[in-house]
């Protein structure tokens, strides 16, 4: 929900706001255009990434993320060209990257992207891919082996033969390739972020719920590094 006078986005969460059931039909985003289609495709890869490194990850919503970054990696491009078979890839991957982050929490990715929406009308998906693989530089050091199973998940080929470094340059280098294969813009002065308002967008960030779930614990420098990274 975005408060249109303090120009911030807040996550609303209640016991009550849960589902009973969830009906999940591709049949529904046939029709849907490309660059929504990108857009929602990447937030869901977003969150089985989110929820795969945060702190309250554990075995099983690891092994639901891990599915669906699979799902989506294979899916996402055909998805965007239309193709219906992997709409219905990423209907599945969706829904199961939900199962998972909706039991852990999500991170910084998040965090940053929900002021982006607030003060720029930032589609959130497309706000939480182009802060995607700058954050993940940035929390590289708290994840331990995880980035090489993302990548493999991806299907980079040789992991065993690189060291850790390498291993997350090759995830963070096939995640970003994906980006850039459905067009979100690189960089956030392209859809109209100011630099003087990236202190504001940072304290935003810092107050955001998603926050506390990230693997690394930022500061306020960290988050405003992060933003003039990809300015």
């Amino acid at each position: 929900i975005t408060d249109v006078e303090k120009k911030r986005k807040f996550v609303c969460v209640d016991p009550h706001d849960i589902p009973v059931v969830a009906i999940v039909d591709p049949d529904m985003s046939a029709s849907m255009p490309k660059g929504l289609c990108a857009s929602t495709g990447m937030d869901a890869l977003v969150h089985a990434i989110e929820g795969y490194i945060t702190k309250g990850a554990w075995e099983l919503t690891d092994m639901l993320h891990i599915k669906a970054i699979e799902l989506i990696a294979k899916s996402l491009r055909k998805s965007v060209d239309g193709d219906y078979d992997a709409r219905e890839g990423m209907s599945l991957a969706q829904y199961i990257a939900g199962m998972g982050f909706s039991n852990v929490g999500l991170g910084i990715v998040h965090s940053m992207a929900h002021p982006l929406s607030a003060l720029y009308d930032v589609p959130h998906g497309k706000a939480c891919a182009m802060m995607l693989t700058a954050v993940l530089k940035y929390n590289a050091s708290a994840t331990g082996n995880k980035y090489k199973e993302i990548a493999r998940a991806f299907g980079v080929q040789n992991l065993e033969q690189m060291s850790k470094a390498e291993a997350d340059s090759a995830a963070i280098a096939a995640i970003q390739q994906l980006a850039d294969d459905v067009n979100i813009p690189k960089h956030l002065k392209a859809v109209g972020v100011k630099e003087e308002d990236l202190e504001f967008l940072a304290k935003s960030a810092m107050e955001d719920a998603c926050t506390p779930g990230n693997p690394k614990d930022p500061t306020l420098k960290d988050i405003i590094s992060i933003y003039k990274s990809i300015m």
